[in-house]
This record gives structure tokens, sequence and C-alpha cells, in this order.
């Protein structure tokens, strides 16, 4: 059997002639086979065909897809050359049937569901099955080449053998097959394709994308197209661009690509997911990614791939069955792991919202065994146990999929956690309870992190703001979270739900007052007043989904937060206004009257306060919160009243209430200290009030240890000592007890002071401080309370000051405690100008200043401080003179005690002016030590900057010098660079006209020896070397500098060199052929010849060379 055509295999275009019995030739139109091959198969038959001739013909129908007739073709050929024994010919039989085995494998399901919905596959035959006929059929194509002695490692059998081991995930094995092809062949098609593939499966993008770039260029047309798999490795090394060029670029080639058409889809579908691009050019994306990923599918109906990138387009348009479909075709034709887990995904979301619990928990769980820490799988997961009420079962699946070695924790994932978390559950300890909601509060921690940009991923920033940053009800829940144990997460968290309220296009009443709540506790009245105005403004113009009661005690309550918000602005014409319209609306709202009775109390409308209460016991005389505030009412207004009332409160309503104790133990302290009687009963009287109320106090705090009022109380107790129990002991003791009651009273204190932060705290603190003589304590406690009293100028708080500065300066002999003191002093008599006891303090600080500087020694003091201490001590006098003569029948001080102040300051002055003059001679003396220093210093550092000058000029000079002599130097070397360019030149001109010289010169001496037989044979002339000439550099390898010197170059070129005696030079660098180095020893014995030196740079002319 012959074919026709130049070529070897008889293949001529796209036919082939088929010579039938020596005499027919047919010819097979290749491009239009018919779909039955029985024909083609009987001729093949008939003209006994070479296998050659057959595997083209099956290949052929595999081109056209035609998988089935091509097997067909396979078989009848196997057959054929079994009957006829032509054993050459089985093995590349069986290796087409395996190559067609592949090709079927390629369209078949990689798993069968059993129990599909929509897309029923049971008749089909999986991908193992095919698999298992490719591995016999190579067996045996191996056993066979082996019995007829051919190679089974041919390259058929490695590129077959590859491309099985490629498509069955054995990556090392098919590298191992591809690479043995190329070590052959390494222009092999087939084998740079496969090693591309594995290449880029094990990500080595670089390298895989040579591969396919070099597929390119060895066959343009190529298919499978090398341009998709340049393009995959271009997108996988971010270089997009071009990824979707070389894309386009094999769309262009053969538009009916699919797999061009499924990447360009993808790479439009998530182009329109990019936030950062407009409207308009999103939705062009995604029309244009859609268009390609069904035309993609149309072409190949069974690729996994397509079919989930068509899913979401399909499931977009409310095509739920085609979903459903194209779910279950993903599932069973994918060979990606990602892309199961993806199929099982979809269908699991599907089945959920079907209602088909079972099948959506088995989709998921499917999806988390293929990929552990698939996001939409777990989630799908924990959804569907929360619908089965196993909150546990839904937290552990969230647990495992946040927990390591997850880097990038889903938002959605924790946003869920957290949420499940944080709600209490049925069977929960209160340990455990709490420990879940640290837990919640971590979590939402890490989810604001990425929403507020912590993280520095913008990317992950934006994608959280627009899944949660309008999610209102997370930051409801994260308040809730942080409302009793921190206030500022509290406000930041209810801030942002704010804020994401506003965002949707809608106020919230109820969440607009829980921020204006927080806001008043803050101090902020009037940002608490405009949001309390913006919640009743929402609630007036009604809430959807509430009723119209629902929006009636919203109201209520916003109004009455509101009416409190005017109060604490001091609006109290606007707060009384809102409580009256309360009342109006609603007549038995008790927290409203008490508010008014307490306004009306400020106005001193006594009376009119006082029926409000009573209006209120009328109605809830039980309520315990009510007669506290009765209580406190009658103390400040009616307090014989109020002993009574609290009585009664604790005897037949409640004995155990903590405020109406306090308010007692209040009173019957109260009640001791104001018994001014005297004798000894009064005294025993006193001593059992103070006792009654220690023991109310003590009943307080057993009922509640936080109570701060009472345990002031105590403390003051404590500190007067009033609870006199010393009997007959000596005052040392009494002294000691009372220093000991006193720190005891400064823990009590203590305590207090972390609850409450009153000014009476730090007052009473001050007082235990100073009578422990622990001056600088009691300041910094007076101090404290100066700051948080109302205007930080109270009387009291001011002489608790002065007496405690005072009395440190006494202490310390400090004069600057006694400025201290006269300031405070000086602050107490401008708020109180008439109080003679601060007039006496400040005489007494005034005196006790100028005593104090008298005795110091001149070092210790300034002439302007012991000025000042003068005028301060006439003032005093004159004060004390007033103070003694003051004839009022009642003054809080002794006229004896200022008079003879009076005269010490007397005494104090006749010392003032020895000390002045004694103070004005030490000053001057020590002016005129610091003026002498000033001068010397002044000297020195003259010196040292003359010094510093004339350093600078030798270092100017020295530069000078420096830069002259450089200068000289660079001239020096410009003239000899000058001179060799000019020696060069010359060299050029006169080399010619030496070589005419010596020409002229050998024909002269050659014509009278040729003219006679007697005449000697010309010498013969010695051969010139060739050879490059190089330098002889020095040691480095540098080049040696040419000579220049005018000798020289006569010697050179004048001829005249030999009859001169030689000149001695000093050694230097020439410039020598490499043939007379190497020839060097042979000639040494031969008279040397002068060599040449020239420039640095020699041209190889072909006069210098011949």
């Amino acid at each position: 059997m012959e074919f026709e055509g130049d070529t070897q295999d008889g293949f001529s275009g796209r036919t082939m002639d088929i010579e039938l019995g020596g005499q027919e030739i047919i010819t097979i139109e290749l491009d239009t086979l018919d779909e039955d091959p029985n024909d083609f198969i009987d001729l093949l038959t008939d003209a006994q065909c070479e296998v050659s001739t057959w595997v083209k013909l099956a290949c052929e129908y595999l081109k056209k897809d035609l998988v089935g007739a091509a097997d067909k073709i396979a078989r009848k050929a196997l057959q054929v050359f079994e009957g006829n024994g032509s054993t050459q010919s089985i093995p590349p039989t069986y290796y087409l049937l395996a190559n067609i085995q592949l090709a079927l494998a390629r369209k078949a399901p990689k798993l069968i569901l059993p129990n599909a919905r929509r897309d029923d596959m049971s008749k089909e035959k999986p991908k193992e099955f095919y698999y298992e006929s490719v591995v016999n059929f190579l067996r045996h194509a191996r056993t066979n080449a082996q019995k007829n002695g051919m190679d089974p490692a041919e390259e058929r059998a490695l590129l077959i053998r590859g491309i099985y081991q490629l498509a069955t995930a054995s990556l090392d094995d098919a590298l191992s097959s591809f690479e043995s092809v190329l070590s052959n062949k390494p222009t092999n098609i087939v084998a740079l394709l496969g090693k591309a593939r594995v290449l880029f499966a094990r990500r080595q993008h670089a390298q895989s994308l040579k591969s396919f770039q070099q597929v390119l260029l060895l066959s343009p047309n190529c298919v499978p197209d090398p341009r998709i798999g340049i393009g995959l490795c271009f997108w996988q090394m971010n270089q997009k661009a071009k990824a979707k060029a070389a894309w386009e670029r094999a769309l262009e080639v053969n538009p009916k690509n699919w797999a061009a058409l499924l990447l360009l889809g993808l790479e439009g579908i998530n182009a329109s997911k990019d936030l950062s691009r407009n409207e308009a050019d999103r939705k062009m994306f995604y029309f244009h990614g859609t268009k390609y990923t069904e035309s993609a599918f149309r072409l190949n109906q069974k690729n996994a791939s397509t079919a989930n990138a068509l899913f979401s387009i399909l499931l977009q348009k409310g095509d739920i069955k085609r979903a459903q479909k194209l779910a279950e075709r993903t599932i069973q034709f994918a060979d990606i792991l990602g892309v199961v887990s993806a199929g099982h995904i979809h269908a699991g979301q599907l089945a959920q919202a079907d209602g088909l619990t079972s099948d959506a928990i088995k989709h998921f769980n499917a999806a988390l065994k293929g990929n552990p820490k698939n996001v939409l799988a777990a989630m799908g997961l924990a959804q569907m146990q929360v619908q089965n009420d196993e909150i546990a079962a839904a937290i552990h699946t969230l647990d495992t999929l946040t927990q390591p070695p997850n880097n990038q924790k889903p938002l959605e994932a924790l946003v869920m956690l957290a949420s499940l978390r944080g709600n209490p559950r049925p069977g929960i300890s209160a340990t455990d309870a709490a420990t879940e909601r640290s837990k919640a509060r971590d979590l939402y921690d890490q989810v604001l992190k990425v929403l507020e940009g912590a993280t520095g991923d913008k990317v992950l920033q934006s994608k959280a703001q627009a899944n949660f940053g309008d999610d209102v009800d997370m930051f409801i829940e994260i308040a809730r979270l942080w409302q009793e144990d921190n206030q500022d997460r509290l406000r930041s968290a209810l801030n942002s739900a704010v804020r994401a309220s506003e965002a949707n296009g809608y106020s919230n009443p109820s969440l607009l007052n829980n921020m204006a709540v927080v806001k008043h506790l803050d101090g902020d009245f009037s940002e608490a007043r405009s949001l309390y105005e913006n919640a009743l403004t929402s609630a007036s113009n009604g809430v959807t989904g509430q009723t119209p009661s629902q929006i009636e005690a919203i109201s209520t309550t916003v109004l009455y937060n509101l009416a409190r918000a005017y109060e604490d602005q001091g609006e109290v014409s606007l707060a009384r206004e809102a409580y009256e319209k309360l009342i109006s609306r609603h007549p038995e709202y008790i927290d409203a009257k008490v508010r008014l009775a307490h306004i009306l109390v400020g106005l001193n409308q006594i009376n009119d306060a006082h029926e409000h209460y009573k209006e209120c016991l009328a109605s809830q005389k039980n309520n315990l919160n009510l007669r506290a505030s009765y209580s406190q009412f009658l103390v400040q207004h009616y307090f014989k009243a109020s002993r009574e009332f609290v009585i009664a409160t604790l005897r037949e309503f409640d004995n155990h209430d903590v405020y109406a104790l306090c308010a007692a133990g209040h009173i019957f302290f109260h009640e001791a200290r104001e018994n001014r009687d005297s004798g000894a009963k009064a005294a025993e009287d006193r001593r059992k009030g103070y006792l009654r109320s220690a023991e109310v106090f003590e009943k307080a705090l057993q009922l509640d240890p936080t109570c701060a009022f009472a345990a002031q109380g105590l403390a003051i107790i404590a500190a007067e000592d009033v609870l006199d129990m010393s009997g007959g002991k000596s005052g040392s003791d009494v002294v000691a007890r009372r220093l000991q009651s006193a720190r005891d009273a400064l823990d009590i204190l203590g305590k207090v002071r972390e609850s409450i932060g009153s000014p009476s705290v730090y007052i009473d603190m001050g007082h235990c401080y100073f009578f422990r003589e622990e001056y600088d304590r009691a300041i910094d406690s007076y101090e404290t309370a100066s700051k948080r009293s109302q205007d930080g100028y109270d009387l009291v708080i001011l002489q608790n000051l002065c007496r405690a500065w005072y009395a440190k300066a006494n202490k310390d002999q400090s004069y600057l405690a006694i400025k201290n003191a006269l300031d405070y002093a000086q602050k107490a008599l401008h708020i109180a100008p008439n109080e003679k006891v601060t007039l006496y303090n400040l005489a007494m600080i005034e005196q006790k200043g100028l005593e104090m500087l008298l005795t110091i020694p001149p070092a210790k003091r300034t002439l302007v401080d012991l000025q000042r201490a003068v005028e301060q001590g006439v003032q005093a006098q004159k004060l004390f003179a007033s103070l003694a003569a003051d004839r009022s029948s009642n003054v809080p001080y002794d006229r004896d005690i200022a008079d003879q102040r009076r005269k010490y300051g007397d005494s104090l002055m006749r010392k003032v002016e020895d000390n002045l003059e004694a103070q004005r001679q030490y000053e001057g003396e020590q002016d005129a030590k610091v003026i002498a220093a000033r001068q010397k210093r002044q000297e020195e550092k003259e010196r040292l900057e003359a010094l510093e000058r004339e350093r600078e000029e030798a270092l100017r000079l020295k530069a000078e010098h420096l830069a002259e002599e450089r200068r000289k130097a660079r001239e020096e070397t410009q003239a000899l660079m000058a001179a060799m360019a000019a020696s060069s030149d010359e060299e050029k001109e006169k080399r010619p006209r030496k070589k005419k010289q010596q020409k002229a010169a050998a024909e002269e001496a050659a014509e009278p020896a040729g003219s006679g037989d007697e005449a000697a044979a010309p010498p013969e002339p010695k051969k010139r070397r060739k050879g490059k000439l190089r330098k002889e550099g020095d040691k480095n390898g540098n080049a040696a500098p040419a000579d220049v010197g005018g000798e020289e170059e006569e010697a050179l070129f004048s001829g005249e060199d030999e009859d001169r005696p030689a000149k001695k030079r000093s050694q230097k660098k020439r410039v020598v052929r490499d043939d007379d180095e190497e020839d060097a020893p042979e000639s040494s014995s031969r008279p040397k010849k002068k060599q040449y030196k020239s420039k640095e740079t020699i041209s190889d002319s072909d006069e210098e060379m011949s």
C-alpha cells in the first residue's frame, strides 16, 4: 500500500489517499467526515492499510469530538492486526485506544450523585472506569512491545502515560514522563504542554509560563491553545492585564474556545465586584462577563468550572431549577477539590432555601470534608444547626473555622460566632455565661478593628464597611455586651449604631434615647438634649412595626429624660413645663411628680412641693424610692418630722432598707452633736446617740458593703473619737488611741473615695491627715476637695488649706509654706471680708513670716522677700491693734492674746533695720563675686574663640596650597596628554614614508647583485611574524603608557638607531607581539632587535601586519 504526495505519510493537505488493490485510489476528505465510520472501516480493512492510517483517521474523528466513532475505528484496527498477525502494529493501536479512553474520561463525571434532584447521571460511567481502561491498554501495549522486541518506553507510550498521570494528579510521575520525552526531543509539543501544566499545578508559574511560551513559539496554532496557560500564569503572577490580553488573543484565534470564554467571563464578573470602579463600568463588566460565561457553557456543558460560574448568574435571574442542575453538575464533574466544595455549597444553599434540612447539612458537611476552612460551608452548616436548636454544635463549627491555621478570619463568621456566644442559652452556668460574653467581646473587637482600618488592609476594610458598616443590630448587640462593664465601649457602640441607622435612612427613637442617656450620664447635657428631642420627633412621626401604645410608651420615657436634661442644664422652666405635661397625660406618673417637687423646692415653694409628695404617698405609700426622697425632703426642711417618718419606714415597711438606715444614722448623729446640755447625763445621752448612729451605719454596711454613705459616717465617728471609752487612762494613751482611730478612719475613707467623688470625703481625709501631722497629704486632700467643689472657692476648704500650710511651715521652718498659707488666707478674706477669724489668721501668718525670715541666715533669704515680709509685718501690727481694740460683745479670739501678738511684733520690728543692712551687704558681696566670675568666664571664652580662629585660618591656608598643587598637576597631565596625542599623529605620518625608503634601498641593493653569476645570492629575508599586538602592562594587567621622547621617535622611524650608541634609559613598559613572547627561548641566541615602543593603542592595518 502506497500513498500519493510528497510527504512520507502520504497525506496531502486535508485529504487522505488510499490505494485499493493497486489500481484504484480513493480520497477521503478529512474536513467532511461522515459521523458513521463503518464505510471507512471497511475501506481500510480491504486496503489492508498500515497502522498509521488507522491512527490518522481515528485522530481526525477525535478532533471532531466524535469519540465513539474513533473508538470503533481503533477497536476494529486491533481486531484486524491481531487477525493478520501484524504484531508490530498492535502496540500503536493500544496506545490509540488508551488515548481515546482519556478523551472519554474528560467528558465523564468524576462522581455520580445517587439522589440527584435535577442532573441524573446514573446511566453514565465515571472517570475511574475509563482510567482503568487506560491502564489496561497501556499494560497490553507494553506486553506486546516487549514480545516483539519493540521499545516499551517509546515516545507515544511516555506521552500517553504522562497525560494519564497528569489527569490522575500524579504530578511527579507525569513530569518524569514528559521530561523523558523532552530529553530525546526537546520540541515535542505535547510533552512541553504537559510539563507546563505540571509546573502550573506546582505553583511554579514563572517556569510554567516559559514552557507555554515555548509551545506558542513552536506551534502558534496548537490545540489546546497555549495562550490559555500563558494567561493563567500571568494571572497568578498578578499581571492581570497581560492575562486578559492572552485570553482575548486566544479567542481571536478560535472564537469557539470555551476555555478563553470562561476565563474572560470570570474576569469580567470579578471586575464588576470592584467597589473602586463606578457603577456604569461595573454593570458593563458584569454584562460582558455573563455573556462570556453563557457562551462557554453552550460550548462545553460538561465542565464543572463553567457550570459553577453560571450557577450564580442563573440564581440571580431566579432560575432555581437550572441553578439546581448546575450545582449538581459541578459536584459530579469537578476534578478540583475547591470546585467540588463550591458545588456542594450551592446545592446546600438551595436545599436550605427549600427547607430540606437534612440534604443541606449533608452538602455542607461534604464541602467541609474537602476544605475544613471553607467559610460558606461552615456558616451554612452553623445556620442549619441553629435552625435545629443545636447552638453548641453551631459554636463548635464556627470555632473550628476561626481557629489557626486560618490566618484570615472571615468577618461574617466572627460576627455570627460572637452573636451566638453573646446571647444566653439554657443549661449554661453564670461563670460560663460570663466567659462566653468575654469571648463575644473579643470577637467583636476583631471585627471593629477591621472596620476602623486598624489592620492596614484597605481592601478588607472596604468589604467590611460594605457588609457590616450599616448593621444596626450588630452595634446594638456590642453595646449590650459592654453595658455593665465599660461605659466608653458602650458609648462607642451606640454611636456606631446611630450612624448606621442614619445611613439606612431612618431614625430609631429607642436607639436615640439610649444614646442620649449615655451622653446624659457623661455630663454632655446639650448633646443629650438634642438627641432626646430628635428621638421625640421620630417617635411622634411613628415607628414602623409598632402599635400606638408602644409609641406612646417610648414618647413618655423620652419626654421624662428630656425634662431631666432640662434640669441639669438649669432650664428650670422648661423642665417644669415638661413634668407638668407628663403629669397631665399620666397623673399617676410618680417619678415626674417627685422631680417636679424637687424643682419647687429649688424655687423655695416648699408647701407646693410638700403637697406633691403627699399625693405621691397617698397613691404609692409602699414605694421605698419615694419614701427615701421624702425622707431627704423632711431632713432638709422638717427635721423633727423626719425622725418619725424614717423610723416608721424601718418598722412598718422594710427594716433592711439601706437608705432608711443611713437616714436614721444621720439623724441620730446630728441629734447627739447638737445636744449642747452640760452634765453627766447629757454626756451619756450624746454618747448613746453616737453609739446608736454607729450601730445603724454598721447594719447598713452589713446589708450593702458598698454603701459609701454609711462607711463615711462610721469614719467620721471614728475620727472624732466621740465614742469615748478611755476611762481613766493617761493622756498619752488617749493620743495614741486617737491617732490609731484617725488611721482607721483613713482606711475607711480611702475605700469610700473609690466609690464616690464627693468633696466631703476628701475634707474628712484631710482632717485625719492633719491630726496625724501628715501635712503634705492633708494639703493634697484639701486641694482635691477644692477642685471637686462647685466653684473651687469654698470658704471652709480655703481655711483648712491655710491652716495646713501654716502648720507645715512651723514644722519645716519653710518660708515658702508661709507664703502659700498667706495666699489661701487672702483668698478666704476675699470671700468673707468681714470674717474676724480670717483677719486674725492673716495677721498671725504675716507676723510668722517676718519672724521666720529674721531668724534665718542671709544666705537662705533674699532682700526682696525680707522687704515684703517687713511690709506684711507692719500690716500685721495694724491688724492686731485693731483686733485688740475691738469691743464687740462676742469675738472668736482672745483680745489679750491679740494685744500680746502686737507687742511681740514691736520687738520684731526693732530688728528689721539691722537685718536689712546685713542682707544688703551680703547680696552686694555676692553680686560682686558673680560679676567677677562672669568676667573671667567671658575672657576665657574670648581666648578660646581666638584659638579657634587661628586654627581655622591655618586650615584654610593649607587647603589653598593643596588646591594649587592639584591645579598644577592637572595642567602637567593635560600637557602630557596633548604631547602623546601629537606623537601618535606624527608616527602615523612617518610610517608609510619609512617603508618606501626601505623598499627603494632594497631595489638599489638588488641591481648589482643580479648583473653577474658571481653575485652572491641575496640574503633570505627574515619572516615577519604575524600575531596580535598586545601591551605589556604592569602586574595588575594595566596597559603601559606610551613613550613620548623626541629622540626615541627619531630612532624609531629614521633607521639610524643602529649607528647610534645605545642610550641608557630607565626600564619602561613596552608593546610586544605574542609570537615574540612565545619564541623567546628560541631567539635568545640571536642579537636582540630593538623593540618598538608606541602609543597606548595600535591599529592592525594591512600594511603593518603584512
